[in-house]
């Protein structure tokens, strides 16, 4: 068989197959923005200045061009009738797993912890499955950019901006190296774990290291990378590491480091350490943070809240203590983002775990700022995404209500100006079954 009849049968074979790939596959992406755009009508929450009513929004090659209630449309610009809508934002999940982990059962389709204990050269949007299923139920939900973080080890790597929509990972990567991440040791006292000598050991029997031998590892490390910078500026020659290369950012001060902490313990020795590496430090987790509330309200560190959804950790704590753990640290002058938590299935949860925190009484406008402008300043995204401003990017909603309710719906996303297919695999089942009940009931009537 010559190659032109090969060619023509691969190319009929493909085009017959071309919907059933397409529906198999539930959501396309969608090509930069082509033409200008304008959101008339709707009314905007702009989150850092206002809310305008009746307002208009520009936004050309994926760049929001002029926000407000009585402005000019250019000629040639797509009008888009948002009345009775509102504008928002696009929502950002702080603490990510999406596209590094796909079915919690299936460790093929997990990528999400690297082997050994020092890892800051892991760049978490390498390994993101552009394809994954969890970017299309986020976007739903609200959610267009996660900071996906690896995990595992002290010194887990970098977590990455990452935008959901794109074709690959090169072209979703916002910030390829937006923050260290650390998992503070846990100084349990009854000895599991890294807590101390009466643990489960290690496999071949010697007994895990304590707590303080953890910490001193991670001091170490520090000050192995700091000594390879301050090499490397100064002309020596040294044997090219790329562990230390990767620590410079952090060491610099030009990216912060996310230290994952619970207890007050481990977040007072996470600031006591940060203070003594000179370190942009960012508490990740903060079960406690309300304990240790005045310290780092005077040392201005924030929190990125990882769950509200959550039940209590000791017998003797309320029912209600992680519902109202946000209103109790906006209380305490506490700055702090709102996540989803680490799992990937999560990640569609952030708007609610931001609306338990206002029926927990953290007011609505700080619960909708912890989960966009708080998340971006949190990761030195501000500049770009968080908010509806004139020079940022046009990544933002048109919903219904207040995208952390419930009972609000997300109607179109766009992210950098893209006009988003919002199918997902959850509508797509949907509208699937419920035809095949709707031609049950067409056969018993």
């Amino acid at each position: 068989m010559n190659r032109n009849k090969i060619l023509g049968i691969f190319a009929a074979f493909a085009l017959a197959t071309l919907p059933a790939i397409a529906s198999a596959q539930v959501r396309m992406t969608v090509p930069p923005q082509s033409e200008s755009i304008a959101l008339r009508g709707g009314t905007i929450h702009t989150v850092t200045n206002g809310v305008i009513e009746n307002g208009t929004i520009i936004f050309q090659n994926g760049i929001i061009t002029a926000v407000g209630a009585d402005i000019n449309i250019p000629a040639g610009t797509r009008v888009v009738d948002a009345t009775g809508k509102h504008i928002y934002p696009g929502l950002i999940d702080a603490f990510s797993s999406v596209g590094l982990s796909e079915v919690g059962a299936v460790d093929m389709s997990n990528d999400v912890n690297e082997v050994g204990d020092f890892n800051p050269n892991i760049n978490a949007d390498v390994g993101v499955n552009a394809e994954s299923r969890h970017i299309g139920t986020s976007r739903s939900a609200g959610v267009l950019t996660t900071l996906t973080t690896p995990g595992g080890g002290l010194i887990s790597g970098m977590s990455s901006a990452m935008a959901l929509e794109g074709w690959s990972w090169e072209e979703m990567s916002m910030e390829s190296s937006a923050a260290l991440n650390i998992n503070w040791p846990n100084p349990n006292p009854r000895g599991r774990g890294f807590g101390g000598r009466g643990g489960f050991g290690n496999p071949d029997g010697t007994p895990p290291p304590t707590y303080e031998e953890r910490v001193l590892q991670l001091k170490n490390y520090f000050a192995e990378a700091r000594a390879y910078r301050d090499a490397v500026a100064a002309g020596e020659e040294v044997r090219t590491d790329a562990r230390y290369i990767a620590m410079t950012p952090a060491l610099n001060r030009d990216i912060p480091v996310v230290v994952s902490a619970n207890s007050a313990a481990q977040i007072n020795d996470a600031i006591t350490w940060a203070k003594e590496e000179d370190l942009r430090l960012v508490i990740r987790g903060g079960d406690d943070a309300i304990h240790v509330a005045a310290r780092l309200v005077a040392e201005e560190i924030p929190v990125i809240l990882t769950s509200t959804m959550d039940a209590p950790n000791r017998d003797h704590e309320g029912y209600d203590v992680a519902y109202g753990r946000a209103a109790a640290l906006y209380n305490a002058g506490v700055k702090f983002a709102i996540s989803g938590g680490s799992g990937s299935l999560y990640t569609e949860r952030l708007p609610y775990e931001a609306g338990v925190a206002v029926a927990f009484g953290l007011p609505e406008e700080e619960a909708v700022k912890a989960v966009t402008i708080y998340a971006a300043e949190l990761m030195g995204l501000d500049d770009r995404i968080g908010s509806l401003e004139t020079g940022k990017q046009a990544t933002l909603l048109i919903t219904t209500g207040t995208p952390i309710d419930m009972t609000s719906n997300i109607e179109q996303a766009y992210i950098q100006g893209r006009e988003l297919d919002m199918n997902d695999i959850q509508k797509h089942f949907f509208t699937k079954y419920m035809e095949k009940v709707r031609q049950r009931m067409r056969i018993i009537s």
